[in-house]
């Protein structure tokens, strides 16, 4: 298997990647030696040594000459930047998407999928580059004027998972540079070359244009301890991280004691409910890509169907039927809906938390077992799995990273947005149903209390135009569109006299002596 790419030079030997790749300087790091196999087959893709904290604080400080340049250019102009890169993807969207499925395991359509993300928010930051607008407020003293202004934030350190290696990135890079910040960027260490992928088409973009500064964009390669640097830097302004939920806790406390920004995208455990009312057909393709869509190695992945007990039956028949007929295998053939798990850790993740099925007083329906006949040999394929559980089950409280979908029975509309709610993540959800007050009652305030609450489509999969992120466990972060970018900016409250006098607000009265 190669892994070689025109998007990848000039470092052609891809086992001895640079750590850090900012303008024109590669340089190789001193750290832990590290390297990444592909989910496929677990064939050696590449090798390099991690970025140790004196590299990335040298990066950082890099970041902020930049960001000191950039944040003086006019925001259109950024933007003008961004349509270039997003031309630029465009340009080099299939081979940018055979990266993802060799790294990452993705099947094809959900790699062209995610590289059009890409292209959809350079779109989004294109416009929003011409809308970067505060308030102008009433003033209460005569002759001023209140208004409210947003710039450019400072240096915006990204950490990004494995399972989206490119399009939530761009989630922060691209608003980033349009509200006039630079960024350095730690990936998961699964997905190197997607990184120095993105790095190259950003660098290529930046050096042609003119008012861009060097060190705009850096990536930096490392493990935990090089994410631990990036996020205790002073230096980095707003620290956006994605992955599990005990990473970002670690996270939110280093950025605390530096009282620094932190946005997190942290775990889910979505729930769908399934009403009587439901187009059952509807809800049951739903259900499916949801649940088994990126092999279940989605943030947004279905991990509960609380289904009426009317149509528990139903849809085990339903899904069983659905879930046998999925194609499972080497995500670079057609056809193929489920893909690899991204390593053996997560197969014995899965086989742990289905062992614990029976103990929780519930049985295994369908799926769980390994699939070696038909797959690339190497790689960890599995089937989906399908289990019932009861509604006290200890399971449905935590999230495992596979393709496993518990179905939980309910009877009445409070008692199943009782069980939805009742976890400590909160991403993303949905209801399906043909009654209207059950579906304002879902997304009401006393009905889901996740980020995401949709109706009549599942939680997995959301555009770039909305405010993407969750409570509770989740972090409380929210990315891409809506307005988001004021995350990434800074506010700035002004009052302007254009009078003779000098009222004071509230009233008060300050006569020094010998004032008029």
């Amino acid at each position: 298997m190669s892994g070689k790419s025109g998007l990848l030079q000039p470092h052609a030997d891809l086992h001895a990647l640079p750590a850090v790749w900012s303008g024109t300087i590669a340089q190789a790091g001193a750290g832990n030696r590290l390297q990444a196999y592909s989910p496929i087959d677990a064939q050696l893709l590449s090798g390099w040594q991690a970025a140790t904290s004196g590299q990335v604080a040298g990066a950082v400080l890099q970041a902020q000459a930049a960001f000191r340049t950039w944040r003086e250019v006019p925001p259109p102009r950024r933007g003008e930047l961004v349509r270039l890169i997003g031309d630029s993807v465009r340009a080099q969207k299939q081979e940018l998407a055979d990266l993802i499925t060799l790294e990452a395991g993705k099947i094809r359509e959900e790699a062209l999928g995610e590289v059009q993300e890409w292209i959809d928010l350079c779109e989004f930051a294109v416009g929003l580059s011409r809308q970067l607008h505060g308030l102008t407020i009433a003033s209460e003293r005569p002759q001023h004027r209140m208004m409210e202004q947003w710039h450019p934030l400072g240096v915006v350190g990204i950490i990004t998972a494995f399972n989206f290696p490119v399009a939530v990135w761009a989630w922060n890079a691209m608003l980033s540079l349009v509200c006039g910040n630079s960024i350095v960027w730690k990936p998961s260490e699964q997905t190197p070359l997607c990184a120095l992928a993105c790095q190259r088409i950003v660098t290529d973009c930046t050096h042609a244009f003119a008012d861009a500064p060097e060190n705009l964009s850096t990536v930096i390669l490392g493990d935990a301890e090089t994410g631990h640097a990036l996020a205790a830097d002073p230096g980095v302004t707003l620290l956006s991280a994605t992955g599990s939920v005990p990473m970002g806790r670690k996270v939110a406390v280093t950025v605390a004691q530096r009282l620094g920004r932190c946005l997190l995208e942290l775990g889910g455990n979505n729930a769908m409910i399934l009403a009587p009312s439901a187009d059952f057909e509807l809800a049951m393709r739903a259900v499916v890509f949801s649940a088994v869509g990126t092999a279940g190695q989605r943030c947004t992945s279905l991990r509960r169907l609380l289904v009426h007990e009317s149509l528990l039956e139903p849809s085990i028949a339903a899904l069983s039927a659905a879930y046998a007929s999925l194609r499972i295998g080497d995500p670079r053939v057609d056809g193929v809906l489920v893909g690899p798990l991204v390593s053996e850790r997560a197969w014995q993740a899965m086989q742990h938390a289905l062992q614990r099925v029976p103990e929780e007083g519930g049985r295994l329906i369908w799926g769980g077992d390994r699939v070696h006949d038909g797959v690339p040999q190497g790689g960890c394929y599995v089937r989906p799995a399908l289990a019932q559980l009861p509604a006290d089950a200890a399971l449905l409280r935590e999230e495992t990273f596979a393709p496993v979908l518990y179905l939980v029975p309910w009877h009445e509309l409070e008692e199943a947005i009782a069980l939805h709610n009742d976890v400590p993540q909160g991403l993303s959800s949905a209801i399906f149903t043909n009654d209207i007050r059950e579906a304002e009652r879902f997304v009401s305030p006393s009905g889901s209390d996740c980020g995401i609450a949709n109706v009549n489509i599942g939680p997995s999969g959301a555009e770039i135009g909305g405010a993407f992120g969750g409570e509770k466990d989740t972090g409380g972060g929210r990315e891409s569109g809506s307005d988001a970018w004021k995350q990434y900016m800074r506010r700035t409250t002004n009052t302007i006299n254009y009078g003779t006098d000098l009222p004071l607000a509230q009233g008060i009265r300050f006569d020094t002596k010998g004032s008029e």
